[in-house]
């Protein structure tokens, strides 16, 4: 046949693989996982929870915190959802969130908004007055006291919750229970509905 010898035929440029079949850099290169807040609105009605708590499974996105409440408008629940994921995972749970039929609308939060994480600690109860000294510290109240034991409520960011729960291991924390992130941007800006 005509023509040049194979190694006198010119090359493109880039990267191959054994079989001759360019190698992508985008599609090639690692992500590196980070937090994300995702803050949706969503149609106040039964089976939405399941559905999104679905949607993610399906998709194999570790929800790391949920939280779901009313909002002003009596027909509109807001989610705030938090994953850790690499960008083009997180880009992808924001795009199939907005798919879904009661999805109002949905957006990632800045890393500077208001988040807020409320826990109940039940320490052993022997020495409430120290126990109520470490509470005073994180600015949280007991909620409960009986002769055995002591509940602390305390609201704040995830830091500083995790930071209670190690002080109060002096008393011998029994039980843990903690919200999951809430968040809102800061300032005058809102999450708007499609009406």
């Amino acid at each position: 046949m005509p023509g040049p010898a194979p190694d006198e035929r010119m090359r493109p440029e880039g990267r191959r693989n054994t079989q001759g079949i360019r190698i992508d850099p985008e599609a090639e290169a690692t992500h590196q996982p980070r937090q994300a807040v995702l803050s949706a609105l969503v149609r106040h009605e039964p089976g939405v929870l399941s559905e999104v708590s679905s949607l993610f499974s399906r998709r194999q996105f570790n929800i790391e915190s949920l939280t779901v409440g009313p909002t002003v408008d009596r027909d509109v629940a807001r989610m705030t959802i938090v994953i850790e994921e690499p960008d083009p995972g997180v880009q992808q749970a924001k795009k199939q969130l907005e798919k879904l039929v009661p999805t109002v609308s949905v957006e990632e939060l800045e890393p500077e908004a208001t988040r807020r994480e409320l826990a109940l600690i039940k320490v052993n109860g022997e020495k409430p007055d120290d126990v109520q000294a470490v509470a005073d510290m994180y600015g949280g109240q007991a909620v409960d006291v009986t002769t055995d034991t002591v509940t602390v409520e305390l609201t704040g960011s995830q830091q500083k919750i995790d930071a209670a729960v190690d002080a109060f291991q002096q008393f011998d924390v029994q039980e843990v229970v903690r919200t999951g992130t809430a968040a809102l941007e800061r300032g005058a800006d809102t999450l708007e509905t499609d009406d």
